[in-house]
């Protein structure tokens, strides 16, 4: 009887509701299938970031933008609020010269883009008694000036020599020229920059906008600080690529107003996009809804 109890007890142990082991790998899984679904799925796509959240690696291009921004208005207000906004650590304006002396230091300005937009730094923070290593690389680059030498009359008046038989040599003429330095501004090349595509999308969530894009020779790498110019029948506005980081270093964009037609093109730098960019309705393939359609504009640079 005894032994029957004993052989009895095994099957009375009290059942456990749950395995340790297996809420361990159902917690495993689960994490993986939620960081599946949040990163290639569903993944977050930043939208109106402000500037003190870009990443450190997108405030160097948002700086860029700002200085070529008041290279181009003057508007010193506006430039230095920008610059706040970013909430820098120390002195926003020397924040500013820092990055012209690790730009300069990092072959940036090996470009033509490049070099304009450290100039333009440097324009923005030395006027406000800032100082960076910039100063002194940035003197050694080529300038947009060229001297050469020529050849100029002077006007220094001289006696009417004696008539004689012998008439004067034409090198005692050229004698009397002095050969003067004078420096001549170089000519803009005004196709930096080539309109390589000008695509149509309908989006009901991107209605009507133009959207640019401006990129190295190379096709991959977005340049910030770029000016991009967009013109209508009785206006025209100006603002320049890189200040929404979050889209990448070379994009930019403006809004249309329905029924509106636009030429675009960059400002000294490239020949306007030969067609003028219709705002006109259309309808978004996904969603049904009725939107304007939309452009996006790429530039490339020419060397």
């Amino acid at each position: 009887m005894s032994e029957m109890r004993i052989e009895n007890s095994k099957y009375q142990k009290p059942k456990r509701f749950f395995s340790p082991v297996g809420v361990f790998l159902g917690f495993i899984l689960g994490l993986a299938v939620a960081l599946f679904i949040a990163w290639y799925l569903l993944p977050v796509e930043p939208v109106d970031v402000a500037p003190w959240q870009l990443r450190e690696s997108d405030r160097i291009p948002y700086m860029i933008g700002i200085a070529l921004a008041y290279a181009d208005d003057g508007d010193l207000d506006r430039a230095i609020s920008r610059l706040v906004n970013l909430r820098l650590p120390g002195d926003p304006i020397q924040a500013m010269a820092d990055a012209a002396c690790q730009l300069t230091s990092s072959g940036f300005v090996n470009s033509t883009s490049g070099l304009r937009a450290v100039r333009a730094m440097v324009s923005f923070y030395a006027p406000q008694g800032r100082t960076s290593c910039a100063d002194v690389l940035i003197r050694a680059l080529p300038d947009s000036t060229q001297v050469v030498q020529v050849v100029l009359p002077t006007n220094t008046p001289t006696l009417t020599p004696a008539a004689t038989k012998t008439a004067t040599p034409e090198s005692a003429v050229l004698a009397t020229q002095t050969p003067i330095s004078v420096a001549l501004p170089t000519a803009q090349n005004t196709s930096q920059f080539e309109t390589i595509a000008v695509n149509t999308l309908c989006s009901a969530a991107e209605s009507g906008q133009i959207q640019v894009l401006v990129y190295e020779l190379n096709g991959s790498t977005g340049i910030p600080g770029q000016p991009i110019r967009v013109r209508w029948n009785d206006g025209e506005s100006r603002f320049f690529t890189g200040l929404k980081p979050e889209l990448g270093p070379g994009y930019a964009d403006f809004q249309m107003s329905e029924s509106e037609e636009y030429i675009v093109d960059m400002p000294g730098l490239s020949d306007p996009v030969s067609t003028a960019l219709s705002a006109v309705p259309c309808v978004d393939p996904i969603t049904g809804e009725l939107a304007i359609t939309s452009y996006r504009v790429i530039f490339r640079s020419s060397f």
